[in-house]
């Protein structure tokens, strides 16, 4: 028999770690199975064709918000030019309201339910062998007519029997590996499925370490653990934490979900000498309001998060993401203000904010009458409305939130953001709807843009503020600019200084190798000429690399021409997190 595992990710780099598990589950069955992975932009019939190639006796699907319609569009045409085709849908977006699913849908044949390891291995064996498989825990399917569902697993599967999802080798390294060294979450947040799980269960610690030195040894870009709270257990979090420290080879990265205010100053001691950029943390805060947090069931003090977060940041060596989550219970317009005031007041590395997702199987859902949820029936079920927030107030945010993603999330922006919000606004929230209110009067939200024209929009949107000291905000923004893009070239609205003898300047000092020896190690063997192409001079009348420290300094506007060096020479993993360049005053040489 022939099976055939499809998973249809967000995005290229993603990868699918639990059609991974079933693969391995089944791997030493008389069943030829293969996985293939494609993405949601791919054109449908280029992912049909891939399918019907296969010739597979059988197909399962890993089902999710992003991907469902897709794949049910695909699973239907699929019956129609292969009748005989088993179709097995598994994955969070079938595991609940099955019945409906597949009284909806006449051409699914069986539904896997939860955890579904053991299901899909038990199936697999019962087709290979044409056997009945009715009793088979964890599975729905159709008998004379009929959707028949029978109950999960009573007994949850052991941890320490999932096989090694990537026993076959690993996924292209421009690729995320995604792995678990634990199921379950200790908290029971109303909005998600974790609530659903009983307790957190672990796979033995050793076997942890020897799966991670695996990929550590591959040289793989990212290792994203998908445990719903790294750091239930501090113990096992530290230990995995130190293993890793101990293991690092300068390429890997590890990116962790965790909760903040159950850290205690043990692990905060810990995590000051982390070597800088081996970890992400990702930070669900959600609200600051404490009406909403009580009404979802999700405990937490924002005032320890706050402490937590300051803390990390300070160490400088950890890339931290916070999110919120807009149309909760009891969070307006004007509560949303102060949740996201409080957390980006934090200047989290990067603010992500979703928008609710009345997710199958969770209470939110189930209560929604309640607080006079309206949603989209379709896949991802964002809401539309509710008694607290309307849908106007919902596109004003939207608006928001991409502001933050644009101007703040990209890192491109930050000296200049700094300053604004330093100089000129109280409440950052209100600078962001601000921006986005300029951003939509000027028709800029009807396409996308350069990145050259998103430096333009937002000296055009100081201007229109009628905000002081514009040249100076404009030589920080030429200094944004300079960080974040390899160039010798500006933008025609930038002002260049323009001084006949700079360039021979530049030149001398490369060709003077004390300075490349001190500066720019990296290049200690090459000529200036060559140098010279991978760094890049800038003059400023302003000192502009103390205003990003002390942005008060923006309206002072005292002038000091200094010169900055940009080494480019940087690993893109590190370039958000590091000083991409040193300032040097040809007089006076200075390292920054």
């Amino acid at each position: 028999m022939r099976a055939l595992l499809v998973a249809i990710n967000a995005k290229y780099s993603h990868t699918n770690l639990a059609l991974r598990y079933l693969k391995n589950m089944i791997i030493n069955q008389n069943v030829e199975v293969e996985l293939r992975e494609f993405t949601i932009n791919q054109n449908t019939n280029y992912i049909l064709a891939e399918i019907y190639k296969t010739q597979a006796d059988t197909i399962c699907f890993s089902c999710y918000i992003w991907n469902i319609d897709l794949v049910l569009t695909l699973c239907k045409t699929l019956k129609k030019i292969r009748p005989d085709i088993v179709i097995v849908l598994g994955g969070p977006e079938v595991s609940y309201e099955i019945e409906n699913m597949m009284s909806n849908n006449d051409f699914i044949d069986i539904v896997l339910a939860g955890e579904a390891e053991k299901s899909y291995q038990l199936l697999m064996d019962a087709l290979e062998t044409d056997s009945d498989y009715s009793e088979i825990q964890g599975i729905s399917y159709r008998a004379k007519g009929s959707v028949h569902q029978n109950p999960i697993f009573k007994s949850v599967f052991p941890m320490s029997e999932l096989p090694f999802p990537y026993k076959e080798g690993l996924p292209e390294k421009d690729r995320i590996i995604y792995y678990e060294a634990s199921r379950g979450c200790p908290f029971n947040c109303q909005y998600c499925l974790s609530s659903t799980d009983v307790g957190v269960r672990y796979l033995p610690l050793e076997r942890i370490k020897k799966e991670l030195l695996i990929f550590i040894n591959a040289g793989v870009r990212q290792v994203k653990f998908i445990d719903r709270t790294f750091n239930a257990d501090k113990n096992i979090a530290l230990e995995i934490m130190k293993f890793l420290v101990n293991n690092n080879n300068n390429l890997t990265n590890f990116h962790f979900e965790i909760t903040a205010d159950i850290m205690d100053d043990e692990m905060l001691s810990y995590l000051k000498n982390i070597p800088k950029g081996l970890f992400q943390f990702e930070i669900g805060v959600q609200s600051t309001n404490e009406k909403t947090l009580q009404e979802i069931d999700r405990i937490m003090t924002f005032a320890k998060i706050s402490s937590v977060v300051s803390t990390i940041l300070g160490y400088n060596n950890i890339h931290l993401h916070l999110d919120l989550i807009v149309g909760l219970p009891h969070e307006d317009f004007f509560s949303f203000r102060k949740s996201f005031d409080d957390v980006f007041a934090l200047r989290p590395n990067k603010l992500q904010i979703g928008f609710l997702k009345m997710l199958k199987g969770s209470k939110l859902r189930k209560e929604s009458e309640k607080y006079g949820y309206i949603f989209n029936e379709n896949a991802p079920y964002e809401i539309i409305q509710n008694k607290d927030i309307n849908f106007r107030d919902l596109i004003s945010i939207k608006g928001i939130e991409e502001m933050v993603e644009i101007y703040w999330n990209s890192r491109q922006f930050n000296s200049v953001i700094k300053a604004i919000l330093h100089n000129f606004y109280s409440s950052q929230f209100n600078f962001f709807n601000d921006l986005y209110v300029f951003w939509e009067k000027s028709g800029y939200h009807h396409k996308l843009h350069s990145k050259n024209k998103l430096f333009e929009i937002i000296y055009e949107f100081y201007l229109e503020m009628s905000f002081d000291k514009k040249h100076v905000f404009l030589e920080l923004l030429k200094y944004d600019y300079l960080k974040s893009t390899k160039t010798s070239s500006l933008p025609a609205f930038m002002n260049r200084i323009e001084e006949k003898s700079f360039k021979n300047k530049c030149h001398e000092y490369l060709q003077t190798k004390e300075n490349v020896t001190l500066y720019l190690p990296a290049f200690t063997n090459l000529s200036a000429k060559q140098i010279v192409k991978k760094v890049h001079f800038e003059q400023f009348n302003y000192d502009v690399h103390k205003i990003n420290e002390f942005p008060a300094m923006l309206l002072k506007g005292e002038k000091s021409k200094i010169v900055i060096l940009f080494d480019y020479n940087v690993a893109k993993r590190e370039v958000a997190n590091s000083k991409n360049f040193i300032l040097i005053g040809f007089e006076n040489k200075k390292e920054v």
